[in-house]
């Protein structure tokens, strides 16, 4: 099972980014995060409140079958999610730092500038160096 310390770790060596406090939990930031432009960035990633669950920017058209395929996996807090781009991801359901990088690098790509993400490959580079 993934941890808490795990999707911290992971977030935090993607490019540009940074973990800021909002609204009492850990979110992960990129795209002036680190400082550089004295933004705060944009969230890509969200620890819960009870490092139970990570919450993930995804395109609302693509939740609906995430969540139909893997239920114990992905969902939405109704009334909550309903008009975001965002996903919950329950830490105990994902099987390996493999998959939670995955996830991590698939919404950070969607939220960065494109001009971070092209100067750093795609981040690819970052998963390379967090496997094996």
């Amino acid at each position: 099972m993934v941890t808490a310390e795990d999707v911290r770790t992971i977030a935090l060596s993607l490019p540009e980014t940074a973990e800021k406090l909002a609204w009492g939990m850990p979110t992960f930031r990129v795209g002036g995060a680190a400082g550089k432009s004295g933004k705060s960035g944009k969230i890509f990633a969200a620890l819960a409140d009870d490092d139970a669950s990570l919450g993930v920017k995804c395109p609302r058209e693509e939740r609906a079958e995430l969540i139909a395929t893997e239920p114990a996996k992905f969902f939405v807090r109704p009334g909550h999610d309903d008009n975001y781009d965002w996903l919950r991801v329950r830490l105990a359901a994902i099987e390996d730092t493999t998959e939670l990088r995955a996830i991590l690098l698939d919404a950070w790509r969607r939220t960065a500038p494109r001009s971070v993400v092209d100067a750093h490959g795609g981040a690819g580079e970052a998963v390379a160096e967090g496997e094996g």
